[in-house]
């Protein structure tokens, strides 16, 4: 039965036909924005040079869309062929005319009323699109392709039970022939895992799950009970894809409870982990933990970015993460092995890492009944929004959240559908957090300038070919900054705050950018 329904506004020629290649190839100079973080490498980086350091101070919006439904509007826009396709916080699409703004399609469907989203708002964070069909996942654990023309349903699959917590947030990523998507819901003591789902059917190719059952490799770093059952381990942020190794990368969650880790002994695999999934099996290649035991929320579902660089003297083809943690990672995207690391905002829970990369944790930084002084706090150094590399500059560019928290332990019963977090936290605020734009080197994680925020950032970072790195603020500003000093040339204020990610297209061969803001979308040109 189908649930949804488009409405179509107007005619038009609709033409976008976006297969595999196209995504693969990335078509630099084609001005099309076709996955989630730019390309499958997840580099959010435009190739388009048309803007500069010296013409970006002309930049003005040429068209607004207010979006459905007030919320969190989280979306990164997909612009393909002239069309431009969003998501409205609860649940809705849009295929927007790129010239003008203006509606071409919407489709809605209704969410049942006994929804909940336990731990976090009511957000998406957008679509895919393979050949010519657009895939979003709903809050109520829903996958639904439409007909990328008309908006039509051409299949809707549910991927789990939303009565237990589990919700679809993040942009599904659409490879060859598979859509992969992952699960929101850590905080209500889901079970997470990846799945593949048949593009042209919807039915499940594969599952992975996050925290392993007993007889799987990971199960023993659990205790003997069935803490396992509720173990969290949420993939609610899109992963990256390498096509040569066909491995998929996606960035795992928090353990459940949150806080209290004193009924789930052990380091909690693949909890806070990067696993690398054979995209055709589903199959575990590697795992890397980067807070084994994790009792601060420190997800590691930030975006794994792939890149090529010389790690202590030597090419490497490696995966780099800025983790919610406060450290910045390096490791070998082939094999998992671990190349470097090192802090990048402030951090107190550890005195470095060996050489494994496994934390050198300090004693008493775990949550008290009295409260713990940690730095970051649990919304980290980093989240869900994304970074940027720029093959250009040859640098790696981190939104940071300079905040510390007060870590509070508290008992925890599991009760499915429910909150499952055994603590909480109470934020350092006013002067004694801020956020900032940093720029790393990829191969040291030595930092090569910082932009100050008057706040933690809520906002990804796109740098671009012409030199630019372009950001948001909580504030509403939307500015550029220049990506070889972070010396700001240009702002606009949008009049809501920003907690989107930039991308950047061509509009009739002239170069545009597009944020979300508040609860619409802004696009600019010069």
């Amino acid at each position: 039965m189908k649930l949804g329904f488009p409405l179509l506004l107007y005619a038009v020629g609709l033409t976008a036909q976006v297969p595999y290649q196209r995504i693969l190839q990335n078509e630099p100079n084609s001005g099309n924005w076709l996955t989630y973080s730019g390309n499958y490498s997840a580099h959010r980086f435009s190739p388009l040079a048309q803007l500069t350091p010296t013409n970006v101070g002309k930049l003005k919006p040429v068209w607004v869309y207010q979006v459905e439904h007030a919320g969190r509007t989280e979306v990164s826009p997909i612009v393909a062929d002239g069309v431009m396709y969003v998501t409205s916080p609860e649940i809705g699409v849009t295929a927007l005319d790129l010239r003008t703004g203006r509606p071409l399609w919407n489709w809605t469907r209704p969410l049942p009323k006994d929804l909940r989203t336990i731990g976090f708002g009511r957000v998406n964070r957008g679509v895919a699109i393979l050949d010519d069909t657009v895939f979003v996942g709903t809050l109520d654990a829903h996958l639904v392709a439409l007909d990328a023309h008309s908006g039509a349903v051409r299949w809707e699959t549910e991927v789990a039970d939303y009565k237990l917590g589990n919700c679809l947030t993040a942009a599904p990523l659409a490879i060859d022939g598979k859509v992969i998507t992952g699960t929101a819901g850590g905080e209500a003591g889901i079970r997470g895992f990846v799945d593949a789902y048949d593009a042209k059917t919807g039915k499940r190719l594969w599952r992975f799950w996050t925290i392993p059952g007993p007889g799987e490799p990971g199960h023993e770093t659990w205790s003997q009970g069935d803490d396992w059952k509720s173990g969290g381990g949420s993939t609610w942020v899109t992963g990256s894809y390498d096509p040569e190794l066909n491995l998929i990368y996606w960035g795992v969650g928090n353990p459940g409870p949150d806080w209290n880790g004193d009924a789930r002994p052990g380091d909690n695999l693949y909890s806070c982990s990067l696993i690398a999934l054979d995209s055709t099996t589903g199959k575990l290649k590697w795992h890397f933990q980067f807070t084994p035991h994790d009792t601060h929320d420190w997800d590691a579902t930030e975006i794994p970015v792939l890149l090529d660089t010389v790690v202590r003297g030597r090419e490497r083809k490696v995966v780099a993460m800025a983790n919610r943690n406060a450290f910045y990672y390096l490791l070998d995207r082939a094999t998992g092995e671990f190349l470097h690391g090192s802090p990048y905002a402030k951090q107190t829970w550890a005195t470095g890492l060996d050489d494994r990369g496994r934390p050198m944790v300090i004693a008493n930084t775990e949550p008290s009944t009295e409260g713990t002084l940690v730095y970051p706090s649990l919304q980290g150094a980093t989240n869900w929004f994304s970074p940027s590399y720029s093959p250009v500059a040859k640098m790696f560019y981190v939104p940071v959240r300079e905040m510390g928290a007060y870590y509070y332990k508290t008992e925890a019963e599991f009760k499915p559908g429910n909150w499952f977090g055994g603590g909480g936290e109470r934020s350092l605020s006013g002067d004694a957090a801020y956020g900032a734009i940093r720029a790393l080197d990829v191969g040291t994680g030595k930092q090569k300038w910082e932009f100050r925020l008057k706040s933690p950032p809520w906002a990804g970072v796109l740098s671009t070919a012409g030199g630019l790195v372009f950001g948001g603020s909580n504030e509403g500003n939307f500015y550029a900054l220049d990506a070889g000093s972070g010396k700001p040339l240009w702002d606009f204020q949008t009049g809501g705050s920003i907690i989107a990610n930039p991308v950047s297209f061509l509009i009739d061969g002239k170069q545009h950018v597009a944020i979300a803001s508040g609860q619409a979308i802004f696009v600019f040109g010069l």
